[in-house]
């Protein structure tokens, strides 16, 4: 059997074992072992492949991140960020809808997690807004646009995998993603002003109110302070960040606010260890995957034909990426995309001579944006349970929503400059710049 009749095998099985239900690490494991058996690769360098994956020291960001997210979440801490988000733009058109994307704004940047923005969204928004009358459907669509904003903020999870897989720096993906993340931000509220269902007509909150909440928020409102001041200023890494944050909450945050919940910090230890397995067996997987698809030269194929097609140009490289991953990314979830697509995307942007962030951020975009596509969808069909509607319902309400990512991806791809000017400014090693000869400044790559 030639590489690519396996290569067509594998993901077949993969297809198969995921839409009769088996989770997707044991659907790639499944596919990898059977494509293995019909090649010169033992199982046990499978394997040990799979453990290689998981062995990666940058990873240790993401239990922490997830932590902070689930404390944050369950320490009863979230509804003060709502009202904060309330009484900033509660009286907008579409009330409740804005808020659900501030609050999205604010909520990222201390989980970084998309599946836990969804559901925490979904318990502090989705009730409030079925009793102003907006449809469930929309509901549906708006939270789970909103929470695909943490792929791309700081400390996006979505940016550390591909930080760590592809030898990019994460700092720099971080601030990379800050400019797309607010775009995608302010382009859902503008949508929701014009587009969306009216809402309770609320009264501009007084300055006063609004400086209250701001003040019931604010030991919230540290922790992304803390993670990107940490970060910038090279104190600290990403994962030393995750760890800081969690001791910020511990120590200061859940005494303050929620001092009863103390007692439970046990289980919400043992709750961010679990949600971490099932990222971390589909890294091990994934890797698996990716390291026999590029064994067998599928990754050289496909780069292949995308490089005939681009040529060296690189908005066409990118655009058939996007087109690619938007794609995949309807099918499979973004962590196990990023690393088996990894060698496919790092020969392509040397090719094409692209800033490996600005391709990471393109990327990660398309990715957060394949979580609102069919058939997979994940963080839509995540809301639609939460909210108590059918996917489809919630897909036709999404489609609409689309517009704002396109928009977005497409003026990443066109105007990298604006992407790439936050970590220039603030870090600019982790973009390819480096220092002046003479001693003052740095010299940036075009």
């Amino acid at each position: 059997m030639s590489g690519t009749s396996i290569v067509l095998f594998m993901t077949f099985m993969f297809l198969f074992f995921g839409y009769l239900g088996v989770p997707v690490a044991f659907s790639l494991l499944a596919g990898t072992l059977i494509g293995a058996m019909f090649t010169d690769v033992s199982q046990t360098a499978i394997i040990q492949k799979m453990f290689d994956g998981m062995d990666n020291e940058a990873l240790l960001a993401i239990p922490f991140f997830l932590l902070v997210g689930e404390l944050m979440s369950s320490a009863n801490v979230v509804q003060r960020v709502a009202n904060l988000s309330l009484s900033l733009v509660g009286h907008i058109r579409g009330g409740l809808s804005q808020v659900v994307t501030v609050f999205s704004m604010f909520f990222s940047e201390m989980s970084g997690s998309t599946t836990a923005d969804v559901a925490v969204i979904s318990r502090a928004l989705g009730g409030p807004m079925k009793q102003e009358g907006y449809s469930p459907p929309f509901i549906a669509a708006i939270i789970a646009a909103a929470s695909t904003i943490a792929a791309l903020v700081p400390p996006s999870i979505t940016a550390v995998v591909y930080g760590a897989i592809g030898n990019v720096s994460i700092a720099g993906l971080f601030m990379a993603g800050v400019v797309p993340g607010l775009m995608i931000g302010v382009g859902l509220m503008i949508f929701c002003f014009f587009f969306g269902p009216t809402g309770m007509t609320r009264p501009r909150a007084p300055f006063r109110e609004v400086a209250r909440a701001f003040k019931d928020a604010s030991l919230p409102l540290m922790i992304p302070v803390i993670l990107l001041g940490g970060i910038l200023t090279g104190f600290f890494t990403p994962t030393e960040a995750g760890v800081v944050a969690v001791v910020w909450i511990i120590v200061v945050v859940i005494p303050a606010l929620a001092r009863g919940h103390i007692k439970l910090l046990p289980w919400d230890f043992c709750l961010a260890g679990l949600i971490f397995s099932l990222p971390l067996i589909t890294i091990g997987a994934a890797n698996a995957f990716g390291w026999l698809f590029a064994y067998l030269r599928g990754a050289l194929v496909i780069a292949e034909w995308i490089g005939d097609l681009a040529g060296n140009n690189p908005q066409a490289t990118m655009l058939l990426l996007v087109l690619l991953f938007t794609i995949i990314g309807d099918f499979i979830e973004p962590v196990p995309t990023i690393i088996i697509f990894m060698p496919l995307v790092n020969a392509l942007t040397q090719a094409a001579d692209i800033n490996p962030v600005h391709m990471g951020v393109v990327l990660i975009a398309t990715l957060a944006f394949g979580l609102i596509t069919p058939p997979y969808g994940l963080v839509l069909l995540m809301a639609s349970k939460f909210v108590g509607v059918r996917f489809s319902q919630a897909l036709r309400a999404a489609l609409p929503i689309y517009c704002v990512f396109l928009i977005t991806i497409t003026f990443m791809i066109f105007f990298p400059k604006v992407v790439l000017c936050l970590p220039k400014q603030v870090l600019p090693e982790s973009v390819g710049c480096f220092k002046s000869p003479s001693g003052t400044g740095y010299i940036c790559p075009e």
